[in-house]
């Protein structure tokens, strides 16, 4: 099975993705994930990639994408991959198709992660991490620390990230808005896009994506 997975921020695609692929047996393939092993690994397009990053420069789409090829085409993801934050755009959208139809494959389906605005902002400005080493996570509403402020882990300082502001998620919002959001209509006219509520626990949420990718395959 080929899967895209779309949705906002604070949507818990990287939690579902990593789910979803194991559930299915297939690859969880992520733009976060692509970049870091492209540039540890000193790839022609990891370093071209670097050498943007380090310039304070957006990566091209075209890096972007031929690092996403080159990783679908392995052979792990030969009987389907999950793609996780890719594309992230229309254009990136159209690659994707001509790459899939160069090697004569198509994707099986889109699965689009629905959570209302105001509970994305609720789920990502509650976040707080561990300064000591931001493994550590809680939710001043879903998952508070017992003592306001402190690591229930090793007793460290919790923090609010800067892009984790509510003020920064809206600029993300808007950003998802503009850029990503007509990949869904793209989709929706292939008769590819299953979109399902991502509201519930992780486990509910799964159990109503798999029925829905089985019930549009």
């Amino acid at each position: 099975m080929r899967i895209v997975l779309v949705g906002p921020p604070g949507a818990g695609k990287g939690t579902q993705a990593h789910v979803l692929a194991k559930t299915l047996s297939i690859p969880h393939i992520s733009t976060g994930d692509l970049f870091r092993a492209n540039i540890s690994q000193g790839t022609p397009l990891g370093l071209e990639a670097k050498a943007y990053m380090d310039a304070g420069r957006l990566v091209p789409d075209e890096v972007t994408i031929g690092m996403a090829k080159d990783r679908m085409l392995q052979p792990d993801a030969a009987g389907g991959f999950l793609l996780d934050g890719f594309p992230r755009n229309l254009g990136q959208a159209k690659a994707l198709d001509e790459i899939l139809a160069e090697e004569g494959i198509a994707l099986d389906g889109v699965l689009d992660l629905e959570v209302p605005e105001d509970e994305v902002v609720k789920r990502i400005a509650g976040r707080r991490l561990c300064r000591n080493d931001g493994a550590h996570v809680f939710h001043v509403v879903y998952n508070p620390s017992k003592t306001d402020g402190v690591c229930d882990e090793c007793g460290g300082e919790l923090y609010q990230r800067s892009d984790d502001t509510e003020e920064a998620v809206r600029v993300r919002l808007e950003e998802y808005h503009s850029k990503t959001e007509p990949i869904i209509g793209y989709y929706q006219e292939q008769g590819l896009l299953v979109t399902i509520s991502a509201l519930g626990k992780v486990d509910e949420v799964t159990e109503r994506a798999v029925a829905a990718l089985k019930s549009n395959d």
